[in-house]
């Protein structure tokens, strides 16, 4: 009898070491994953900060080169006046000479205002294609150029929507 308290004491002992051992593994695995998953959140969460601060720096006023400035306009939606029910929706930007505009806000949005204007007096069929594009642009910038007495060099067309 004596020889199976023995056996059940050494097996007890062996079974304790064994969950011992079982939980250190686990505590070391759990412990190594969660340092792994915690490093690759810190990543992707620096990354999308990162883009946020590059497209809120592009969004605002950047030196296009030396002492030329891009500025956006924003964001125009006007229908167009044939057919009647249909939409344009048109982002653009202005490249002028620094100083060269004493108020650019105010001149952005007269060039805005100037750009819903002439908007409304078009057809779908004149902005049709690659040739209607040009045209668009080409008009806008003589627009641009006009109201604004040569300041600003060039409008860039950078988001145009037809619907």
């Amino acid at each position: 009898m004596a020889d199976k308290d023995e056996k059940k004491k050494g097996g007890g002992k062996a079974w304790i070491g064994a969950l011992a051992l079982c939980t250190l593994v686990a505590i070391g695995t759990g412990g190594g994953l969660g340092m792994y998953l915690m490093s690759s959140v810190e990543k992707a969460v620096d990354q999308k900060t990162r883009e946020a601060q590059e497209h809120e720096k592009a969004a605002k006023v950047l030196n296009y080169s030396g002492d030329l400035t891009l500025r956006s306009v924003g964001s125009v939606v006007t229908n167009l006046a044939e057919p009647a029910d249909s939409w344009i929706r048109l982002e653009s930007s202005v490249v002028f000479k620094t100083g060269s505009l004493p108020t650019p806000d105010i001149t952005v949005a007269e060039i805005k205002a100037d750009m819903i204007a002439y908007l409304r007096t078009l057809s779908t069929a004149q902005i049709e294609g690659a040739s209607g594009l040009q045209h668009l642009r080409e008009d806008l910038n003589e627009r641009v150029s006009l109201r604004t007495k040569g300041a600003i060099r060039e409008l860039i067309v950078e988001v145009l929507v037809v619907q």
